[in-house]
């Protein structure tokens, strides 16, 4: 590594560091104010809360590292050209690019660490806190167990098993019902095509039922249709499904392919599997963005250069919104909605680097 590239990396790195920890301490703050009331009407322990807000520091990190990246880069070179550095530097034949590029490279080692917390960090996090959340503070319980695709509840009178659930139509596609003594012997199980709340129970369709009989054995039986009375509401399962942010890549991959698969409207989560692939790359992207932004005008000031960097910032968050919308509507293909806004700012970020580097 040359000179030139650790006296940037240094400076970038440090300067990172200060931004990153300021916005996950504002947002952190935020979010502690939002929520704090919520905590205190229902009586959560001050342990548990403090952990709710411990765990959402992974999720809340991630997310504010490519804002991070692109402020620490722009008071970088602003800086640098305050000092009339970057002007030392082009009379030596280094160009505007080649001061570019120990910053690029810093860029994707830290594309690579934001997929890792991303992947491996953020989701056993996110459902822990989210756990808290549902449990402890909306009164949701904690009888769910949670699996890659499949919810297990143990209700009053039975225990559930329901592959997927219908927010809208409040139904279970595929679920079990299993039914048991109190020394935990399977006494009946009931195996459906689908489950249909009724207001005071479940009706079932296409039912198959395995029951115990009294000389040990089991019977089976079929029913098209077959009613149960069932004090467990659809609430309860609508409100434990796993959030993309709960999953890692291959999870959501999965329960994406799952739910089309069962012929359940699926965009949203291959939206959401195609961004999570693209958001380490944001790091790339806003690499590209900073040098020209902070190098624009000679006498451009480090705050203006900052207020333009929020600016790219929220451009970019707008264009993703809208793409992501557009791509759970089915308007474009998952893939293109993800990456749409990575595209556009990448192109973007090269043209004025071109404009810049003359």
């Amino acid at each position: 590594m040359s000179i030139l590239a650790r006296y940037l990396n240094k400076q970038f790195f440090k300067f990172l560091g200060i931004c990153h920890l300021v916005f996950v301490f504002l947002y952190l703050i935020i979010h502690f104010f939002d929520r704090v009331d919520n905590f205190a009407e229902s009586h959560v322990a001050v342990g548990k809360m403090a952990a709710f807000f411990v765990s959402q520091i992974p999720l809340i990190a991630a997310q504010m590292l490519p804002p991070a990246t692109l402020i620490a880069m722009i008071i970088t070179f602003s800086f640098m050209e305050r000092d009339n550095e970057t002007i030392a530097l082009r009379s030596c034949g280094i160009s505007i690019i080649g001061l570019c590029k120990p910053v690029l490279a810093a860029s994707c080692v830290l594309a690579l660490f934001l997929f890792c917390l991303s992947e491996f960090v953020v989701p056993f996090a996110s459902t822990f806190s989210n756990r808290i959340w549902r449990g402890d503070v909306q009164g949701q319980g904690h009888r769910n167990a949670l699996t890659k695709t499949h919810t297990w509840y143990r209700g009053s009178q039975c225990i559930y098993n329901v592959p997927f659930f219908d927010n809208e139509k409040k139904l279970m596609l595929h679920p079990s019902l299993y039914f048991l003594d109190s020394s935990f012997s399977l006494q009946k199980k009931i195996d459906a095509g689908k489950a249909v709340w009724t207001g005071d129970g479940w009706e079932l369709f296409n039912a198959i039922v395995l029951a115990a009989d009294p000389s040990g054995g089991y019977s089976l039986k079929r029913h098209d249709t077959l009613r149960l009375t069932l004090p467990e509401p659809p609430e309860i399962f609508i409100m434990e499904r796993r959030e993309p942010e709960e999953m890692n890549l291959w999870e959501l991959k999965a329960f994406a392919q799952a739910m089309q698969d069962e012929g359940y409207e699926a965009n949203r989560y291959f939206v959401d599997f195609h961004i999570k692939i693209a958001f380490p790359f944001i790091l790339i992207v806003f690499s590209l963005m900073a040098p020209p932004v902070a190098l624009w005008k000679r006498r451009f000031s480090t705050p203006l250069a900052v207020c333009a960097g929020a600016g790219v910032c929220f451009t970019y968050i707008l264009v993703l919104g809208i793409s992501r919308a557009a791509g759970i509507a089915g308007v474009m293909p998952p893939v293109l909605s993800a990456w749409l806004a990575n595209g556009i700012f990448s192109m973007l970020g090269i043209y004025l680097l071109i404009i810049k580097n003359r």
